[in-house]
């Protein structure tokens, strides 16, 4: 992969970096076959598929621009799960405009569609800057014990160090639907855009912060925004990573996320849908 797309994609393309090449990241423009280990209850981890949705849709544009732009948004629509069968990504470009241009996928898994997406892409300019939203203040990581998801639920987690920064614990039958944790991939790779859909996703749902016992609460939409942090200078390492529901009802949850890096920029912002189901046993989207 060039360095020109990493570069658009947030990925440093000079200096020292412990970050595993870009081999870490299968290619999409041939048939995928997703490793059983990026699997989340009965499907694979709808952060990790969106993530290789943005790049399908990214190598599309690129190839036929010739020119790598920033990614401002992704959105991914989960229609059905994901397993280790041959994964088939249909990129399109919709638009291409100098400032900004749109594209559209459709992931296929046994001549089926099991995602549809889509992304904008835009270049940089020199408009107003503005955020309303600070870093929370937390330890460091170094300073917050180790957590590990529970494999049988998130055998993804195996690819991340998970640090909580509250005391807020998944199925602690707490108050709040809000969890709060640092979280790096266990290789090092830099915070660019695809990991940064995966860490939108990382953290089990906010509503487990309330539970005492798990059941399903599938991924059906998720939608991720960057933000010009990833222009200027991409961030390493950790990840401050915080999801809360923000309401839920009538079986389904609507949740935000937000992503900080170590020096406090906000990187990504996510909302997402969720169903909530009963028990476990049937397939799931996410």
């Amino acid at each position: 992969m060039p360095d020109s797309f990493r570069h658009s994609l947030g990925t440093p393309t000079g200096g020292a970096s412990t970050a595993p090449p870009d081999t870490a990241w299968p290619r999409t423009d041939a048939t995928v076959h997703i490793d059983r280990s990026w699997s989340s209850w009965y499907g694979a981890h709808s952060g990790y598929v969106a993530a290789l949705a943005l790049t399908a849709m990214h190598d599309c544009l690129a190839g036929r621009t010739g020119h790598p732009v920033p990614v401002r948004t992704v959105g991914a629509h989960f229609l059905a799960p994901v397993d280790e069968d041959p994964l088939r990504f249909a990129p399109r470009v919709l638009r291409e405009g100098r400032r900004t241009s749109m594209s559209s996928v459709i992931a296929l898994q046994g001549g089926a569609p099991v995602l549809t997406g889509s992304a904008v892409f835009g270049r940089s300019g020199s408009g107003p800057a503005y955020t309303d939203l600070p870093v929370p203040p937390v330890p460091n990581p170094v300073d917050c014990p180790s957590f590990t998801l529970p494999r049988d639920l998130a055998l993804f987690a195996s690819h991340l160090e998970i640090h909580p920064a509250t005391d807020a614990r998944p199925l602690g039958g707490g108050e709040r639907a809000e969890l709060l944790a640092w979280i790096r991939f266990a290789d090092h790779r830099p915070l660019e855009a695809r990991t940064l859909v995966v860490l939108a996703d990382a953290l089990p749902p906010a509503l487990f912060a309330l539970w005492t016992a798990p059941r399903p609460v599938p991924t059906v939409e998720l939608t991720v925004h960057f933000t010009d942090a990833l222009d200027a200078r991409p961030a390493q390492d950790w990840a401050l990573v915080r999801i809360r529901t923000e309401h839920a009802g009538s079986d389904w949850a609507i949740e935000n996320s937000a992503i900080w890096s170590t020096d406090g920029r906000l990187l990504a912002l996510a909302r997402q849908a969720r169903a909530i189901r009963e028990k476990f046993g049937a397939p799931r989207a996410g």
